[in-house]
């Protein structure tokens, strides 16, 4: 199983048993340990993982962090651990806060199992940043992040490599948040610096609340075009050998294919898969489940097979819908309002694997002659 199969598996773990997870030691035992071991490194190996690591601060000593991560006999990531019914405000980074100071280490985590917090010393030599440089949440992956994630694995780590992006990716999510606030709600300054541009008559009150308007809806059309544009150029650069089949479906219906064109695949439709991949890997080889986009929706397959889908992702709208196979081939259309409630629908997708591998074992056995 690869590393974003590990890590989808974990979280639908999670979401099966945050509710039995009430303390801190069940939380690092339960939800910890688990994702410090796929990055790589062994838990029962303290010359990998250490726990309770003692960093003497100042007067204070024996102060200890939950977990150090060490190579070569030296610690090169830190574990702050909380409980999973923590929220994970400013005051509990203090710990870590102190122990940048007092050891080499550049690379801090804030977790409560669920969210984990990557701090670093970018601004200023030994001294850690007040804000996170990537924040990755268990129950709500986003599949850009999983990429940044891989860099902390045993395999990969590099600290070079891992400060060099680690310093783009936080200012980067600083000034996307920052562009987000503007584009739902324009800050004077923000509406006042275009306007400057297009307007050479007096700023009234009026004015500038006429400006608030359009500066609010010319931005919104202008993200929405670059999009419009972005899949307008996908869309005549496909090709023919890129053409895919197209499912024609109703309930109880037999299933037919068709070729079709113009099809983009959304990250969020990738991020659904593994998380329908995690889901059934208790039961069956992931390689055996397959993403086939379609036009109208996307199918999840099973065995590459066209007549044996899994489920269907319906996401170009604003309400997202999954569809659920029976055993009759039918489709039960869900609405769910974010990607991580498939989860709880685990039950439906493994009944729908029972299905086709009870159809090809009766297939296989031939009857028995009277």
């Amino acid at each position: 199983m690869d590393f974003i199969d590990q890590i989808k598996g974990l979280s639908n773990k999670i979401s099966k048993e945050l509710g039995q997870v009430e303390t801190e030691e069940a939380t690092k035992n339960a939800l910890i340990m688990p994702f410090i071991n796929i990055l790589g490194y062994n838990v029962f190996n303290p010359a990998e993982v250490v726990p309770e690591f003692t960093c003497d601060v100042g007067t204070k000593k024996g102060e200890k962090v939950d977990y150090a991560i060490m190579k070569n006999g030296n610690p090169i990531m830190l574990f702050e651990c909380k409980s999973a019914n923590s929220d994970l405000e400013t005051e509990h980074a203090s710990q870590l806060y102190r122990y940048f100071s007092v050891t080499d280490v550049q690379v801090g985590v804030l977790t409560n199992g669920i969210a984990y917090k990557f701090y670093s010393d970018l601004e200023e030599a030994n001294k850690m940043d007040a804000k996170p440089f990537l924040e990755f949440d268990l129950l709500d992956i986003k599949e850009p992040l999983l990429e940044e994630l891989k860099r902390f694995r045993k395999e990969s780590f590099a600290i070079e490599e891992i400060l060099s992006s680690a310093s783009e990716l936080k200012y980067t999510k600083e000034i996307k948040k920052i562009l987000g606030e503007e584009l739902n709600s324009p800050s004077e300054e923000f509406v006042r610096f275009f306007t400057k541009q297009v307007y050479s008559g007096k700023m009234t009150k009026r004015v500038k609340e006429d400006f608030k308007n359009i500066t609010h809806r010319a931005f919104k059309q202008f993200v929405n075009e670059k999009i419009s544009d972005r899949l307008k150029s996908a869309l005549e650069h496909e090709t023919d050998s890129d053409a895919q089949e197209n499912i024609v479906a109703s309930e109880g219906e037999n299933l037919e294919a068709e070729k079709v064109d113009g099809i983009v695949t959304t990250e969020e439709e990738i991020e659904g898969f593994h998380i329908v991949r995690a889901i059934l890997h208790e039961i069956t080889d992931p390689e055996r489940v397959v993403l086939r986009d379609m036009k109208g929706h996307c199918n999840v397959l099973f065995d590459n097979n066209i007549k044996k889908p899994i489920c269907r992702f319906r996401f170009n709208r604003k309400q997202k819908y999954v569809g659920f196979i029976d055993e009759n081939k039918a489709e039960e259309k869900v609405q769910i309002d974010k990607l991580s409630d498939i989860y709880r629908y685990d039950e439906k997708l493994k009944a729908t694997i029972g299905y086709y591998e009870e159809s090809a074992s009766s297939e296989a056995s031939p009857e028995r002659s009277e």
